[in-house]
C-alpha cells in the first residue's frame, strides 16, 4: 500500500528531496529524513526518466542488508520496496535511497533526492591511513564517516578517496568501486576482502564475461596501480576512470577503454520502473 498523496511526482520539476516513512498499515507517509548516524542500513541507485540499471540487484543487497542488521523479516522488506519503487518520480534525475534506521524498532524511509551532477572522470586523493569502516559489507552505518573522508578529500581537490587494508592493499573508493586493467585483464579485489558488494562492478563483469574479456581477482597495492588505467564505478556515475592521484606520486594511466564501456553501461536500463506514470 501506498499513501503518499501524489509528494514526489507532483514536485519532480522542483529537483527539491523529501522523506517518506514506511508503516505496514499505511504504506508511506511523509517524515522527517533521519541522521545518517542512525542508519543500520540503505541503498541508492540512479533513476534517469524511470529507468534504472541492475535494480533487482540493489533490491538483493538491501533485503540482505535488512535482515542482516535487525533480524527483519525479507517479506516485510520487499513490501516495503514495492511501496518504494511504485512512489520514485518517473522523469528527470534522481538518486533515492532506502534506508533502514535505529534504534529499535527498526523503522524503513524512502528518501527521494536529486541526482548529484554527473562527472566523467574522477581525482583520487590517497592517504597512509588505512579503511576506517565498522561494517564494510553493509551500507549504512558508516555513510557518515564516508561523508567525512570524502570531504577531507574534497578539501584537497579530490573527489574520492580510496580505502585500503593496514598492509596497503587496495580496497575501494568511499563511494565506488575499484577495478583496473593489466594489459588485457580486467581486475578488481578479491572478495575476501572486507568490500561491499558492487553492483555496478557485477554488471561490468557481467558484460566482460559476454565479451570474453578475462577478469581477475588480484591483491594489489596502491603502488602497483601506478600507470594502469583505473576505473571508479558506481550507480550514479557509472564509469569513471582515474586521471589523477593526489598524496602520493602515482600516475594516472591513459583511459583507453572507459569511453566504450560507459557507452554500452548508459544503455543498460531496467524496464520495470518505466514507461513514465
Amino acid at each position: 500500500m501506498v499513501v503518499t498523496q501524489n509528494i514526489g511526482h507532483a514536485d519532480a520539476s522542483d529537483q527539491k528531496q523529501w522523506t517518506l516513512m514506511w508503516r505496514e498499515d499505511g504504506g508511506l507517509m511523509p517524515s522527517r529524513a533521519v541522521p545518517d548516524s542512525a542508519l543500520l542500513a540503505a541503498d541508492s541507485w540512479l533513476v534517469d526518466d524511470g529507468r534504472v540499471r541492475g535494480l533487482d540487484r540493489h533490491r538483493s543487497r538491501f533485503v540482505a542488508a535488512c535482515v542482516q542488521a535487525s533480524g527483519d523479516s525479507p517479506a516485510r522488506i520487499e513490501s516495503f520496496w514495492r511501496d518504494a519503487i511504485a512512489a520514485l518520480p518517473r522523469t528527470e534525475r534522481w538518486f533515492p535511497r532506502v534506508e533502514l534506521a535505529g534504534p529499535e524498532p527498526a523503522r524503513l524511509f524512502l528518501r527521494v533526492r536529486p541526482a548529484p551532477p554527473r562527472t566523467v572522470n574522477v581525482t583520487v586523493c590517497l592517504t597512509e591511513e588505512f579503511d576506517p569502516r565498522s561494517h564494510p559489507r553493509r551500507t549504512g552505518p558508516d555513510l557518515a564517516l564516508l561523508a567525512h573522508l570524502r570531504d577531507r578529500a574534497a578539501a584537497r581537490g579530490a573527489q574520492e578517496l580510496l580505502l585500503t587494508t593496514p598492509s596497503g592493499l587496495v580496497l575501494e573508493g568511499t563511494a565506488a568501486s575499484v577495478l583496473w586493467w593489466e594489459d588485457d585483464v580486467l581486475c578488481l579485489p578479491p572478495p575476501e576482502l572486507p568490500l561491499l558488494a558492487g553492483v555496478t562492478s557485477a554488471l561490468i563483469q557481467d558484460r566482460a564475461a559476454e565479451l570474453g574479456v578475462r577478469t581477475e581477482h588480484r591483491r594489489r597495492t596502491v603502488q602497483e596501480l601506478d600507470g594502469r588505467e583505473v576505473w571508479l564505478v558506481n550507480a550514479v556515475h557509472g564509469i569513471r576512470p582515474v586521471t589523477a592521484w593526489l598524496g602520493r606520486p602515482l600516475r594516472a594511466g591513459p583511459a583507453l577503454r572507459a569511453a566504450s564501456w560507459q557507452t554500452w553501461l548508459d544503455g543498460v536500463p531496467d524496464p520495470r520502473i518505466a514507461p513514465a506514470l
